[in-house]
């Protein structure tokens, strides 16, 4: 009886096979090896293979397969990884990063930042401002506010406060406060100078010492002038100006004791006397409320000075006269009308109603920025008369109209210079 497995691999050598049916080669086979790939590369380029091959043929055959098989492995990969016609690659080309390119992206981004820092500063805000740009910004204005010696105007300011904390400090018998007075200078300045672009003359006619009396025109609905008028004073001439002021002003709750903080005393002819015999510089505006009262039309049409009490002052004291006219303050407040019966019931001579008060509210007491012009002009002497003199009732008529009316010339003059009242 024939046994079937004895003619498994019986082709070649005993014990190993031949080498087209050996064990070995069926299981490459059967693994997807080379040998599987061969017969595949020979059908391509030789259809015909011997049944036989010699020993030498079979192993160069063997020795060149694989070069064949990696050609054709490489041509394959191409075929499947080039992308169509018209299309980009889909995987970037990537190379290794070199010692010298790490430096120069190091490099760049140090100058990057070091750029950054010089535009932008320190870090921002939550908001997206630099706080070194705020910081330059508030530095700026109070510059531009108070001036190039803004430092030292803030250091006197936190000086006088903390004297004034500590009680040292002295008024006279009027109630004037030197170190209250100079902080309102100095508070009233940038409107003085940046709002209204005050514009002083004269300052020449102003006594260096001993008393004198200015006399100006009143107007504005609000009595502004007479602050900036003090303003000039001190700034221009260096002296303080010690303000008559109305009954009212000095029954309101907090403008009476301010008032009174930087001079002012009630224009009566006691005081006054005593101002001027003590060689202060007193002022006057003889139009009172009728002057700051009056309507926009009316604007710079002096109202009627009194009696003359002023000039009696004077010429008892024997100090000169000064006429004050001011441009400007008649545009702040346009005064287009008036409540009579709401401003009795308040116990006030007027209660104004302008384009933008009350209509805006709060807004409307922003004064309008008007150009501003103050002239002191030549002073009128009072001592070539007799104290005495200031008893005659025609003398002291005369004399009122006379300072009156150069103040009327004076306006009209300056509001011709002047032009237009904003620009």
């Amino acid at each position: 009886m024939n046994d079937d497995r004895t003619t498994i691999g019986s082709g070649g050598t005993p014990g190993r096979g031949n080498r087209q049916t050996s064990p070995s080669t069926a299981a490459r086979a059967l693994a997807g090896g080379t040998a599987a790939r061969k017969p595949a590369a020979k059908a391509k380029k030789a259809p015909a293979t011997p049944a036989s091959p010699a020993p030498e043929a079979t192993g160069a055959k063997k020795a060149a397969a694989p070069r064949k098989t990696a050609a054709g492995s490489r041509t394959a990969a191409k075929k499947t990884t080039a992308p169509p016609t018209g299309e980009r690659p889909t995987s970037p080309r990537l190379r290794a990063v070199t010692d010298e390119d790490a430096a120069a992206a190091a490099a760049a981004a140090a100058e990057e930042a070091a750029r950054r820092t010089r535009t932008a500063g320190a870090a921002p805000l939550s908001a997206g401002i630099p706080i070194d740009e705020i910081f330059v910004a508030v530095i700026e204005a109070a510059q531009r506010v108070l001036g190039s010696d803004w430092e030292s105007r803030v250091a006197t300011l936190l000086s006088t406060v903390r004297k004034r904390l500590g009680g040292s400090y002295e008024v006279d018998e009027f109630g004037f406060d030197p170190e209250i007075a100079q902080v309102l200078t100095a508070a009233v300045e940038p409107i003085a100078e940046k709002w209204f672009r005050l514009e002083v003359r004269g300052v020449e006619n102003i006594p260096e010492d001993g008393g004198a009396l200015l006399v100006a025109n009143h107007s504005g609905t609000v009595p502004l002038d007479g602050l900036i008028t003090g303003y000039a004073v001190k700034k221009y001439a260096g002296r303080n100006l010690r303000p008559l002021g109305a009954d009212l002003v000095f029954a309101l709750p907090v403008v009476g004791q301010v008032a009174r903080k930087v001079g002012a005393t009630l224009a009566c002819q006691e005081d006054a006397e005593r101002l001027l015999s003590g060689g202060e510089l007193a002022g006057v505006w003889p139009e009172g409320f009728k002057g700051i009262g009056k309507p926009f039309a009316e604007r710079y049409k002096l109202q009627r000075f009194g009696r003359g009490g002023f000039v009696s002052a004077a010429m008892r004291a024997q100090v000169p006269i000064v006429p004050v006219s001011i441009v400007g303050a008649e545009e702040i407040y346009p005064l287009v009308g008036n409540v009579p019966s709401l401003a009795r019931l308040l116990g006030l001579p007027y209660l104004p109603i302008t384009p933008f008060f009350p209509l805006l509210g709060p807004l409307g007491l922003v004064p309008l920025p008007s150009k501003w012009i103050i002239e002191f002009g030549e002073p009128v002497r009072t001592d070539a008369y007799e104290p005495q003199a200031a008893d005659d009732p025609m003398l002291l008529f005369n004399v009122t109209d006379q300072v009156r009316e150069t103040i009327q010339q004076t306006l009209y003059k300056l509001l011709v210079e002047r032009g237009n009242a904003f620009f």
